[in-house]
């Protein structure tokens, strides 16, 4: 089997990528995997670093000045024209495009080429590449039973995304948590804004932490940047300050989780059935993270607290709602589990013999 992935820009785009690669590696023992991305992006490093053949392309986002727009039109043109002159040498089986911009050219470059192809859409809100492609598309992947509303029942498929594969499978790594010298006598709490953390939210939470009740241990990672102006700053034994944590790899242990509302972190908290705070960043497209987050309050997975919102206040009234209940954490884990979908990438994967067959 050959199979052909288009993806790139941000991690929320290429990581579920990967994860489903590596779970097509372990399931089809001839399969060859090309991935095609942005010649420039984080792509261009995270994939060939997972031990994947990676084509770079130029392109762009049709946004800016007329000039700008112009401009990232050609480069879509030359981008297409190339992916077809890919398509033609690696004659892939199936072609999965995961979003960004420069998923666009490819998939349609499948299409053209009568190649199977499937869009996956991590969001509740759908990217542009995927609203220009979906019509030509053989089938379409969701996270969210919003994204019906775009996207129509005929050929949408509400499968999930394939980091909750991963976070399911993922074991606790008991030497780790010993390492963080986090006492087990207490409930954790996780805060974590993404892997480079967030300016804005350390700022808040350097003042609202400490007034956290001590009957709770905080793990509290703020990101490389930040990590030692927060390590200075804060001085309470409940809280440990890290730059950094191998999330996956402790969260079974994890009570509750404050953290953004990206679709990876939505996928990973869900398909473990972790209770959250969920604090949706206001910086991404068209308010993603608020619709992320707006599924799980709406089915009682989650609570949320938007950022204009959030202080030392509003952070403890949730905390405190949350870990005063035992049986509220109880009613949210459930909850997240039922919209979990731990077997994304094998329920993937299935689709994708379904369209070869």
């Amino acid at each position: 089997m050959k199979l052909l992935i288009a993806t790139g820009g941000t991690g929320g785009h290429i990581y579920p990528a990967i994860a489903l690669a590596d779970a097509a590696k372990q399931r089809y023992k001839d399969i060859e995997i090309l991935f095609v991305g942005n010649e420039d992006r984080m792509e261009a490093k995270e994939v060939p670093a997972h031990g994947y053949a990676f084509i770079g392309l130029k392109a762009s986002g049709l946004t800016g000045n007329p000039y700008k727009k112009v401009k990232a039109i050609a480069q879509m043109a030359n981008a297409y024209r190339k992916a077809k002159s890919i398509i033609e040498d690696f004659q892939p089986d199936i072609a999965i495009g995961f979003g960004g911009y420069v998923s666009a050219p490819v998939m349609l470059a499948a299409h053209k080429k009568k190649i199977k192809t499937i869009i996956h859409e991590q969001n509740s809100v759908v990217g542009l590449s995927n609203k220009v492609v979906a019509k030509y598309m053989d089938a379409i992947v969701i996270c969210y039973e919003k994204c019906f509303e775009e996207f129509g029942k005929e050929k949408t498929f509400l499968l999930g995304n394939p980091r909750a594969t991963n976070a399911a499978h993922a074991l606790l790594d008991e030497q780790y948590y010993q390492s963080l010298q986090l006492s087990s006598q207490k409930p954790l709490i996780l805060v974590v804004m993404g892997s480079l953390g967030s300016t804005s939210i350390n700022e808040i939470m350097k003042d609202a932490l400490p007034k956290v009740s001590s009957d709770y241990e905080i793990l509290f990672v703020t990101g490389k940047n930040n990590y030692e102006q927060m390590k200075k700053q804060i001085h309470v034994s409940h809280v440990h300050v890290v730059d950094y944590v191998r999330q996956l790899d402790i969260m079974k242990k994890v009570d509750l989780i404050i953290c953004r509302a990206g679709a990876t972190t939505a996928a990973e908290i869900t398909a473990l059935g972790v209770p959250s705070i969920l604090i949706p960043s206001p910086y991404v497209a068209h308010n993603h993270q608020y619709y992320n987050a707006s599924e799980l309050v709406d089915k009682k997975a989650a609570l949320m607290i938007e950022e204009k919102d959030l202080n030392a206040e509003s952070l403890n009234k949730n905390i405190e709602k949350i870990m005063k209940y035992p049986e509220m954490r109880k009613q949210m884990k459930q909850a997240a589990l039922e919209l979990g979908k731990p077997n994304a990438s094998n329920d993937i994967l299935d689709l994708c013999d379904k369209l070869r067959r």
